[in-house]
This record gives structure tokens, sequence and C-alpha cells, in this order.
């Protein structure tokens, strides 16, 4: 049985995509390339599916400034925080979601994750510093088939 909490996030999630759909036939929603507009649907499924399994999410593809890049997702789950990088694909033809997230991509999602620790409060106690976790969070949208979202917690550390 769904908790009231799960039952909220399943309501909210539902009541999103109904605004999403009514927008679109209004023509209000911002006009993107496909691909983006996939990576944004699988952003927003993540969050939920983060939300219905415990998670707490603090930010939403946060950057801070100047740097490149950013990270799709923070959250904490009890008293980790996690840093979370969604992949979506419509096709499992080609490589796996979560191949996407190379070498180059984990050093950028490091260094943004260093970044965003340093703005927690007593940042400059180790003590202080919460357990950190790097996330990856697939989702495929297969025509004809329910969406599927994977956790892959851990997935990386904070070294190659």
């Amino acid at each position: 049985m769904l908790s009231l909490d799960a039952l909220r996030t399943n309501a909210v999630e539902r009541a999103v995509a109904l605004l999403d759909r009514v927008s679109a036939r209004r023509g209000r929603l911002p006009q993107m390339p496909e691909h983006l507009a996939t990576g944004e649907r699988g952003e927003e499924a993540a969050f939920f599916y983060l939300r219905r399994n415990g998670f707490t999410v603090v930010a939403r593809r946060w950057n801070d400034g100047p740097m490149q890049g950013d990270i799709d997702l923070i959250a904490w789950q009890g008293d980790v925080l996690c840093f979370v990088e969604v992949k979506t694909r419509t096709s499992k033809e080609m490589a796996t979601a979560s191949s996407a997230v190379d070498r180059n991509k984990r050093k950028t999602l490091r260094r943004l994750a260093r970044t965003y620790l340093r703005h927690l409060p007593d940042a400059d106690d180790e003590e202080m510093r919460p357990e950190t976790r790097f996330d990856i969070i697939t989702v495929y949208e297969l025509r004809g088939k329910e969406r599927e979202v994977t956790l892959i917690p851990g997935a990386f550390g904070w070294r190659d």
C-alpha cells in the first residue's frame, strides 16, 4: 500500500503532466529541439521517482554561475547527499543511457559537487561534511511501452 506522501507525489506528477499536455495543445510550451524536450521529461520523471522513494530533492539543474555544466538533481537520502545525473533515451538500440556519463562528464560533475559542498554551512569543518554519493538515473521512453526509470546508486566515486 502506498504511503500518503507517495499518493501525494503521484497526484502532483499526474497534475504536472496534465498541465504540460494542456500547455502543449495551446502552444504555450517553449519550443525546443526534441532531444532537449526528451531530456526535460526524463529529469521530471527522475524527480518524481526520487520523491516517491523517500529522497528529499533540494536542487534541480544546479550550477554555480560561470561554471560549465550543471547537476541535474541534488537530493538527500537520509544522511547521504546524492548528486544525480539523469540520462534519458527513446531507444535501447545504441549504447546504454548510463554509458553517456563518460570520463569528462564525471569530471564536470565532481567539480560542480565540490563547489556545491563549499556552499554548505560549516563547509570548512571536515567532520560536518555529509556523506556523498554520485548516482545515475536512466529513463527509457520506448514507443508503446511504459516509461522505465532506474536508479544506479553510487554509479561512480570521487576518483576514476
